[in-house]
């Protein structure tokens, strides 16, 4: 079941909506029905994607190195 929680969609952008869930659903059906492995995570949701290199050591401009690595 799927509520729409805020805003007020049009009957196309809900079709629409319902539409890319329901194409989704499917592609996943078929997948598990043709015994592919599940996927893992996406590689741009992967920690291990920001912390690539070492941590940064205290100095002068280390907080530009604080978040994202070079």
């Amino acid at each position: 079941m799927i509520k729409v929680v805020r805003g007020n969609p049009t009957p196309e952008e809900l079709a629409a909506a319902l539409a890319v869930v329901r194409a989704r659903a499917a592609a996943t059906a078929a997948a598990e029905a043709a015994g592919a492995p599940p996927r893992g995570p996406e590689a741009w949701s992967s920690p291990t994607r920001i912390a690539r290199g070492l941590p940064p050591s205290p100095g002068p401009r280390s907080w530009t190195r604080s978040y994202w690595p070079a």
